[in-house]
């Protein structure tokens, strides 16, 4: 159990999973996008974000699996890296990733005006600012096509779930 400064969160993240999640967080469309992150992932994935406002609960869920997922990232043999493009119905999207000292985000998705949820906020752009700062990465996301905001969402963490399983996995032989 974490504290995120406005209530609990709990998490477990297992790599070398086969895609299982339990994911409560307080945002039904959140708790959609994590779930498809961890089984693209094949992660398994237990996360619970104690109620709050929805700002907390998006940060507080993304910190805690940054965080729980910043020592598989570096540990001994991971690559570090990944990438992937990935659809979702119309919508196309390619994420890379890989750790670094100085986390950021890099986006050209816009979804700042798009109601996801009911939220007045970007969910997808407020969560992977999180994620990226907590686990230490520099992230790419490029929307290549995709105009239906939950299936740019979709594809966006499907793709970012690939990326982290591939940056978790073994390094590959240099060509």
């Amino acid at each position: 159990m974490a504290a995120t400064g406005q209530g609990r969160t709990s998490v477990r993240v297992n790599v070398a999973g086969a895609g299982e999640a339990s994911v409560e967080t307080g945002i039904s469309v959140l708790d959609h996008l994590l779930s498809l992150l961890a089984t693209y992932a094949s992660f398994d994935l237990a996360l619970e974000v104690e109620p709050g406002n929805a700002e907390a609960e998006i940060a507080g869920a993304a910190r805690a699996l940054g965080e729980a997922l910043s020592a598989p990232l570096r540990a001994n043999g991971a690559s570090g890296h990944g990438a992937a493009v990935l659809p979702a119905d119309e919508a196309l999207a390619h994420v890379v990733l890989e750790t670094s000292d100085r986390p950021a985000v890099y986006s050209n998705v816009d979804l700042s005006q798009a109601r996801v949820g009911g939220l007045a906020t970007d969910v997808a752009a407020r969560f992977l600012d999180q994620l990226t700062e907590s686990a230490g990465l520099t992230m790419h996301v490029r929307l290549i096509e995709g105009s239906e905001t939950q299936h740019v969402l979709d594809a966006i963490f499907k793709a970012v779930g690939v990326a982290l399983a591939d940056a978790c996995g073994p390094r590959r032989n240099a060509r």
